[in-house]
């Protein structure tokens, strides 16, 4: 069916893709006094966005590849997101055994001068050499020495989501569960095609913004009926989650003889999260998985440096995602750029614009949506300057600290444990308030989920954060899935259907 309320609408971007890449797009466009629809064909963050190893990082061995300019970016934006979502990006130590036979100390050392040198850094510490004693390090007795070094770890999925918050705070339309079938040029403006489970509707539009990450290239071929000005390079990254396998806060980077690097990182309090792999990947993005390759290469790695030896069986679980890559023709997935490409097609001065995203990384999307901004600065010279460099994103407002604001929950909501006042602290940030309201036990928050999932934290998602299915809670909104059995996933998920029903009946009235 068409809804007859977006027909008529002309907005200044309608951007494809609930991502990273498009929410920051989104987001930036709206603070710069655009009219922006956005539109995800699955949830927020389904993919690529929510399948990284939840890192903002400079990315340390791009430096091999050359990739200065990418490095340095990085290494800048660190203290930028921060600065800007305290809450869900915090800073991390990295600990880099050293192995002769792969790595001189001298080049390790460089890579690290260069590191703490090439981009501004204010609050993360520098880099140093260490020795591992053997009676209380996790590394094999072998491991002696290595270098430490600063990054920071965030909640990837949620980084999406605040995005979506600001965005449709600044009045962005986003959808999601919504899939654009098609766009064509009709008298200098997009006429966009949409289809969700209510039916076809169209928008207007008058620059179309392709950020669909892996189906990027396909999206144009297909589509829109065009040629793609690149192509696109799938590198399937995956990662496997076990059991803490070491004492701390710190992550280990791990170097392996292929040249390629692993990390460890302390993850959701209680378990390792070990990846990421590289291999080029040509099936369906929708369904990709850990391969049994992939399995054994993390186990070998892992096993060539810790103590705790690894077999298949501890593994908890896995998650694995494409990198959508712009095709360098380079031989080697592990020396693909990380970097992005933006792609603005316009044959006539009278059509409308199509910006495309090839490539890019979590760390530098704040960067690659001001370059877009940039490109579309010709067609709407009213366009507002740079601004998101400073703005905070949404629950980092009036935030003193995480501990702080989780030692206020506790003091408020009788019977909230420590951990659980973390978890909602470093989730929502100072935005916690908005469903926690005039409670001050933990028995009026609603139905008890379990694991400390009550009906006031459903009801805010589903309100605020485009929740629809027990997924989009459980993996992307909190990480709390790998706590849940099935039968309790399926409570929720019954709880959801009945609170969308009443929605909607209450929209039909």
């Amino acid at each position: 069916m068409t809804n007859l309320s977006e027909k008529n609408i002309c907005y200044d971007l309608a951007v494809i893709g609930g991502g990273i890449n498009g929410l920051g797009i989104a987001t930036d466009a709206t603070g710069r006094g655009l009219s922006v629809f956005l539109c995800e064909k699955d949830d927020l963050a389904s993919h690529t966005s929510s399948a990284s190893s939840k890192l903002i990082h400079g990315g340390l061995r791009y430096l091999e590849h050359k990739e200065f300019r990418l490095v340095r970016e990085a290494l800048a934006e660190r203290e930028v997101l921060l600065a800007k979502a305290p809450h869900i990006i915090r800073p991390m130590r990295f600990i880099m055994p050293h192995r002769p036979h792969l790595r001189p100390a001298w080049l390790i050392r460089t890579g690290l001068f260069f590191y703490d040198h090439l981009g501004k850094r204010e609050k993360l510490a520098g880099s140093q050499t260490i020795q591992f004693q053997a009676d209380n390090s996790p590394l094999k007795e072998e491991i002696t020495r290595g270098f430490e070094y600063s990054d920071c770890a965030v909640d990837d999925a949620r980084l999406v989501v605040l995005n979506a918050m600001q965005a449709r705070e600044n009045g962005a339309k986003i959808v999601t569960q919504t899939r654009c079938k098609s766009a064509k040029r009709v008298d200098g403006i997009w006429l966009i095609e949409l289809e969700n489970e209510q039916g076809i509707y169209q928008i207007q539009a008058k620059v179309l913004v392709n950020a669909a990450g892996p189906w990027v290239a396909q999206f144009i071929q297909q589509d829109l009926k065009l040629k793609s000005p690149y192509g696109i390079r799938l590198i399937q990254g995956s990662h496997i989650i076990v059991a803490k396998m070491y004492e701390g806060d710190k992550a280990f980077i791990m170097q392996n003889d292929d040249q390629r690097i692993v990390f460890a990182i302390p993850y959701l309090n209680q378990y390792t999260l070990i990846g990421t792999t590289d291999r080029e990947y040509t099936g369906d993005p929708n369904q990709v998985e850990i391969t049994q390759q992939e399995i054994e290469y993390l186990l070998d790695v892992a096993n060539d440096h810790f103590k705790v030896q690894l077999i298949q069986t501890d593994i908890i679980s896995t998650f694995s995602g494409v990198r959508p890559l712009c095709d360098d023709e380079s031989d080697n997935p592990s020396a693909v750029t990380r970097d992005y490409t933006l792609a603005l097609t316009q044959d006539m001065e009278s059509e409308a614009p199509l910006l495309s995203v090839f490539g890019g990384k979590l760390t530098t999307y704040r960067k690659l949506a001001e370059s877009a901004m940039a490109q579309l600065h010709p067609f709407f010279s009213e366009m507002k300057p740079y601004w998101t460099e400073r703005s905070l994103l949404p629950g980092a407002e009036e935030l003193v600290s995480v501990d702080n604001l989780a030692e206020q929950v506790m003091q408020k909501i009788k019977g909230v444990s420590v951990e659980l006042a973390n978890r909602w602290a470093h989730a929502y940030g100072t935005r916690v308030w908005k469903f926690l309201g005039h409670s001050i036990s933990i028995h009026e928050l609603g139905q008890d989920f379990g694991h400390g999932l009550y009906a006031q934290e459903v009801d805010y998602l589903v309100d605020q954060e485009w929740v629809i299915v027990s997924e989009d809670i459980l993996k992307r909104r909190t990480k709390i899935y790998l706590e849940f059995v099935e039968s309790e996933v399926q409570i929720l998920d019954e709880y959801l259907i009945s609170l969308h029903e009443r929605r909607l009946r209450k929209d039909v009235a």
